[in-house]
Formats: C-alpha cells, sequence, structure tokens
C-alpha cells in the first residue's frame, strides 16, 4: 500500500425516497481509499456499508440519489454521472464488484466460460481463441482444477465455493483497479471462507488490486484488512489500521462490536448483544446516532453530532469521549481478551 488516493469520498449525502417520506441513509460521510490497500468497512446490517460503495459504481436503486457530495475517481467527480453510458466506463473495467451470493450474481443457463468470456468481450474486446485462452488462464487463477472441462460447465455443477471463484474471476478478468467484495463468504462455509479470503489476498498482489471489503464478520477483517472504517447509521464513526481498531479503539460503538465477538465470549456465559435498535433514519438524527445504546454515554451525546477527534495519523474516531474536556473512560476489559491473537488468526506482525 502506498499513500497515493485511488478514491476520494468528500462530504457524500445518499436519501432514498419511499412512500412520500426522504431516507437520509448516508449522512456527510468522507472517506480516501488508497492504492493497493486492503479497507474493510464494518457495521451492523443497515449501517450503509452496501449503499456506500454501490454509490460508486452507480448501483443505487431507482429510488436512491446522491444529494449533495463528491467522489472523485481519476480525476472525474462520480457523484454527477446519471446516464448508465457514464457508469459504463466505470463498472466492471475500473471498479468490480463481487457479490455475496454466486448463485445469484450467475446466470443458470450459460456456461461458466461463456459468462467470463462476456466480460472480456465486453471490457477488453477479446473474442474467439484469445478470450479462451485467457478464460482458461483466469479459472486457473482462482484455483479451479482441469479448466478445459470446466470451461464449457454450468453453474448448477459448480459447489458454492466454486462459484464464488467464478464469480471473482469474473469481476477480475475485466483487469481493474478497485475490486468490491460485498460479504462474499457469507453463503459458504467455514473451511472454503478461509480459501476464498486467501484466494482474494493472493489476487491483490498479483493483480494490483486495491480492495474493499464490506462486511460484518470481525474474524474475516483481522485476516484480509489494512484499514478497516466502522460504519454505524450511515456515517464513519472511527477509521484506523486493523491494529489500531481491534487493540486500540475509541468509539463505544466499536467496542461493542469487539465485545460482540464469540472468539472472546466465556464458556458458559451469555454472549455480549448490543441491546436496542438502530435510529429511524428516516427522522432527523440529534447528537450522536449511537448515544440512545451506548452506556458510556454523556449528556452532549444527546445534543451534538461529535466531530472527529485524532487520536493518531492513521485512527480518528467520532466521539465525545476523546474530547480533553471527557471523563476517564475505560474500554470493556473483555476487549483485552483480543490480544488472543489465535482466536482471530489475523496477521499482525510484531508488538
Amino acid at each position: 500500500m502506498d499513500n497515493k488516493v485511488i478514491l476520494s469520498i468528500q462530504d457524500l449525502n445518499i436519501k432514498f425516497t419511499l412512500r412520500g417520506q426522504t431516507l437520509h441513509a448516508i449522512r456527510g460521510v468522507s472517506l480516501d481509499l488508497y492504492d493497493g490497500e486492503c479497507l474493510a468497512i464494518v457495521g451492523e446490517s443497515g449501517s450503509g456499508k452496501s449503499v456506500l460503495v454501490k454509490s460508486c459504481m452507480g448501483l443505487l436503486d431507482k429510488n436512491g440519489f446522491i444529494d449533495s457530495g463528491s467522489i472523485i475517481y481519476d480525476g472525474n467527480d462520480l457523484a454527477v454521472n446519471k446516464k448508465s453510458k457514464d457508469w459504463e466506463k466505470i463498472r466492471g473495467g475500473q471498479i468490480a464488484m463481487v457479490m455475496q451470493d454466486p448463485m445469484t450474481s450467475l446466470n443458470p443457463l450459460k456456461s461458466i466460460g461463456w459468462q467470463i468470456g462476456e466480460s472480456l468481450k465486453y471490457h477488453q474486446n477479446l473474442t474467439g481463441e484469445a478470450a479462451k485462452n485467457k478464460v482458461l488462464e483466469m479459472l486457473a487463477d482462482v484455483g479451479i482444477d482441469d479448466p478445459k472441462r470446466r470451461y464449457g460447465q454450468y453453474p448448477h455443477e459448480f459447489s458454492g465455493g466454486m462459484r464464488q471463484r467464478v464469480a471473482i474471476a469474473i469481476a477480475i478478468a475485466c483487469n481493474p483497479r478497485i475490486l468490491v467484495c460485498d460479504e462474499p463468504t457469507t453463503a459458504l462455509d467455514v473451511t472454503i471462507q478461509a480459501q476464498i479470503l486467501e484466494l482474494v489476498k493472493g489476487l491483490q498482489k498479483k493483480y494490483h488490486l486495491t480492495t474493499i471489503y464490506i462486511t460484518h464478520d470481525l474474524g474475516v477483517v483481522a485476516n484480509v484488512a489494512d484499514r478497516v472504517a466502522v460504519m454505524y447509521a450511515g456515517d464513519i464513526v472511527e477509521i484506523g489500521t486493523c491494529r489500531e481498531i481491534f487493540f486500540e479503539p475509541k468509539h463505544p460503538y466499536t467496542w461493542a462490536l469487539l465485545s460482540s465477538l464469540p472468539q472472546i465470549a466465556t464458556a458458559g456465559e451469555k454472549l455480549y448483544s448490543i441491546h436496542g435498535t438502530p435510529p429511524n433514519l428516516f427522522m432527523p438524527v440529534r447528537g450522536d446516532a449511537f448515544a440512545p445504546r451506548n452506556p458510556y454515554a454523556l449528556d452532549i451525546d444527546f445534543l451534538y453530532r461529535p466531530p472527529y477527534f485524532e487520536v493518531s495519523p492513521t485512527h480518528k474516531a467520532r466521539t465525545w469521549l476523546l474530547d480533553p474536556r471527557a471523563p476517564k473512560i475505560e474500554p470493556p476489559e473483555v476487549l483485552k481478551e483480543i490480544r488472543n491473537l489465535k482466536a482471530l488468526g489475523g496477521d499482525w506482525g510484531e508488538e
């Protein structure tokens, strides 16, 4: 990873209209993506992870729209794109996505070879024997044995893990600069999950991909991410390196997510869960969106939205607890268990 910014999101606001009401799904998000890094975006379901990334590919639902802000890629503001032809230059060829369920992202009526070849034809103008050879190369790259035989087979003849490998092959066949993995291991069993994660890590190095993982599985994050952005109620509440987020978290929501890890639970005791529900984004959010669920909330949390406080040059969090005037509150004791690295399996390097 270097310090070159490949994609820059600035003060992005995304809204959806539904039955005459407006839902404020993304609330003033700013985020820089660095060339060659792996960024994980984590948070509960409905926190805005997929909406944020899909807005960079023009994949918002018809009732969704960018209300304000910018998405700068290669010197152009993608937020102003309105027509499909504007997005055709970006989707696949520049930013590609691997969906979470390969059975629904692959066409059951078309052969595997045809589906990968379609991407090559559309984005690289490859046809005939040249396209077939490239498809066979891609199948080998994603770890599918006997590519020549598999070329003419159909999705139903593949296991779930193999279908996900095909979906990855389709995505990287276009030579994108950014690869988005939207919960890529959700539908797979644990042993296959590990294989897919290792596969993507290898492909990232080989093709110099910048990778975004969308996930709620912090075990996945520990294994793949350089940096982690924690989202809650349409906002990034904390961002830092993987080590900083796991070992030095500062936002109470990040504390709550980490406390929910099954790996650090005590045998025989009830697994920790976050009480309450996320705010209704059809209504204006006052103060810190997490305040009603936060056992450490201060009075000011219910009144004013906190700014970002810098913890280090790579780490910042949006919480009043970092204000110099705030009382000193220590993270939950259970988070010390995360230092048992074997429970997470991350490649953390030296302490």
